[in-house]
C-alpha cells in the first residue's frame, strides 16, 4: 500500500509582496511570528524557522520517509534547500529596507547520512561578509547530538527591491 502526505500552504505573493516593506530582519521576524505567511517550500519539506537575529538564522527539519532518495537515505537536494534557505535568509537579516537578494552559488559538502532514525536536523547559517553589492555566508547541517553532517557557502548578490 502507498504513503500519501498531504501539504497545505498560503499564498506566496503575500509575502513577495511585504520583502520591501521591512528591514530583512524585520521581514524574517514576521514570517517566524506568523505574520507573513512561510514560503510554500517550507511547507513541502515540512522546515520551520525556528531563530532569526540579525546575521544568523537556524531551519529545522524532522526526517521522515518523503525526503528519502532511491538509496534509502535523505536526499541531498533535502540538505541543500536548507543549507540555502540557512544561509539565504542569514544574508537577508542583515538587509535594510528596500535591499534583496539572489542566490548566485551555492557549494555544498556531505558529511554524513541523514535517515528517520537521525531525529530532527538544523541547519544553522551566518553571515561571513556584506558588502554594498554581494554578501557571503555559510550554512552548518547538524543533528540533535551536533554532529555536522553537511557544510555550504553561498554568495548572494545583494539589489534595490
Amino acid at each position: 500500500m502507498g504513503r500519501s502526505r498531504t501539504v497545505d500552504w498560503e499564498d506566496p505573493a503575500v509575502s513577495a509582496g511585504a520583502v520591501g516593506q521591512h528591514s530583512g530582519l524585520d521581514f524574517l521576524r514576521e514570517m517566524q511570528a506568523g505574520r507573513l505567511p512561510a514560503p510554500p517550500i517550507s511547507a513541502t519539506l515540512g522546515m520551520t524557522l525556528e531563530e532569526v537575529e540579525y546575521g544568523r538564522v537556524v531551519f529545522a527539519l524532522v526526517p521522515g520517509e518523503e525526503h528519502y532518495n532511491p538509496i534509502g537515505s535523505v536526499h541531498g537536494g533535502v540538505y541543500a534547500t536548507m543549507l540555502d534557505s540557512a544561509a539565504g535568509c542569514a544574508v537577508q537579516s542583515v538587509l535594510p529596507q528596500g535591499t534583496g537578494y539572489t542566490s548566485l552559488d551555492l557549494n555544498v559538502k556531505f558529511l554524513r547520512p541523514v535517515t528517520v532514525d537521525t531525529g530532527k536536523i538544523r541547519a544553522v547559517g551566518t553571515v561571513l561578509n556584506s558588502g554594498r553589492r554581494t554578501a557571503l555566508a555559510q550554512a552548518e547541517l547538524f543533528d540533535s547530538a551536533d554532529r555536522l553532517l553537511a557544510h555550504t557557502t553561498s554568495s548572494c548578490l545583494l539589489f534595490a527591491v
